[in-house]
Formats: C-alpha cells, structure tokens, sequence
C-alpha cells in the first residue's frame, strides 16, 4: 500500500460535461493486485463544473503519480461503429464537439445534418427533409417510432437553424445525440446483423431439412434392400 495520500484534485474527462474538468477527491481506496510497488488507487471525486460524482481510476508503477486520472465511471461516449460510414461518423463527432463546447444551438444543427447525410447516403433525395424520412419509412428503411424520432429531431434543428429568441437546451442537444445515435446503429448495425442473424437461421433450417430427407431417403433404400433380400 501507498504511504502518500492522493492529491486533494485531479483532472479528468467527465463524460456528463464532456470536456476535461477538475475533479475533487471525496473519498478513496487502494490495492495491490501484483506486488507492493505496483498497485491501482479508486478515488470517488466530484466534477468541479457539474457535481457529478466520478469514480476515477488511478494505476500507480513504482509510486509515480499523475495530476490527470481516467474516468471509469460513469462511462464516456462510446465510438460509433465502423459499419456507420465515415462521413456520417465525421459528421456526429462535429455534433458531440460542440455539445462538449456548451454551443447546444451548434449541436442539434449539426444532428440535423447528420440525418440529411442518411438520407444521402440511402439513394433519398427528396425534399425538404420530412419528405424524406417518409420516404424512407415507405421503403422500409425506418418504421413508425424512428420515422417520430427522426421528425422530432429535424424539428428541433430547424429550430436551431432558425432565429426563434428560444435557445436550444442542453437537454435536448443532449438528447438529440442520443436518438441520432440509436437512428444509426438502427440502420447500419442492427439491420445488417439482424439480415445475417435471419441469412444463418434459414441456412440451418434448410441443411436441418436436407439431412432430415437424406435420412428419410437412406432409410427407405435400406428398407427396399431388406424386402428384396
């Protein structure tokens, strides 16, 4: 165990501020998974900025210390998917950075681009935008609840790209992130895994039904050999 207290205050990555912070240690604990001269630290601090509580992980070798500590919880942002295509990846990024920046007007702009480069992106060219998304549902690309979400979140970056005297909530940018987000995933990894989960079934079914009629079939010939016999 480590004879030197923890500093009173760190920086680290609070995923609610999305920025870099200073955290205060609270309160903290300490073991040695190997040896004496290499062990991890747990420290619950809170963000100077927002009062979230954060559970931040220090791992100390050869009792070298940080001034900045990973957060381990609450989580941060998870990284979109590769199957999602890189414009709309790059796309979603602009939206989180100015989320992290506190430009929540930016942020539901930049969502309402990411899902006109969806449309993009499915041969849609409709316009204006709620053309397309219904468009899209007609297809079979989205379905009743996403088609809602997606004219939700295309109303709230009208608003956003429109003078209207009502600011944009952090709320709500923070929300429209997280549709955008489950909008794709929706289209480009649950579908494709859903089709291939469906592709796997119906090749099981099909070898399940040859083997059945080759057994059937193997079955009868011996029987006709035994009668013959």
């Amino acid at each position: 165990m480590s004879d030197d207290a923890p500093l009173k205050e760190y920086v680290t990555e609070c995923p609610r501020c999305q920025q870099k912070v200073t955290a205060t240690v609270e309160a903290y604990n300490e073991f040695s998974p190997d040896h004496d001269f290499e062990f991890r630290r747990y420290l619950i601090a809170e963000c100077r900025l927002c009062f979230q509580a954060l559970l931040l992980e220090e791992v100390q070798d050869s009792r070298k210390y940080r001034r900045e500590l990973e957060c381990v919880w609450p989580t941060p942002p998870r990284a979109l998917a590769e199957a999602i295509p890189e414009v709309l990846r790059r796309e979603h990024f602009e939206a989180r950075t100015c989320f992290k920046s506190k430009a929540y007007t930016a942020t539901v702009v930049m969502v309402r681009r990411t899902l006109e480069g969806v449309c993009t992106q499915h041969g849609i060219s409709k316009k204006p935008l709620y053309k397309a998304f219904e468009e899209m549902e007609s297809v079979g690309l989205i379905e009743g609840r996403l088609l809602e979400w997606a004219q939700e979140l295309r109303v709230l970056g009208n608003e956003g790209a429109h003078f209207t005297g009502k600011p944009v909530t952090r709320q709500d940018a923070s929300d429209a992130i997280a549709l955008a987000e489950a909008l794709l995933d929706y289209l480009y990894v649950f579908n494709d895994q859903f089709s291939k989960f469906k592709e796997r079934r119906k090749e099981a079914a099909e070898m399940a039904k040859k083997a059945a009629q080759d057994a059937a079939s193997e079955k009868a010939s011996s029987g006709n050999g035994a009668s013959q016999g």
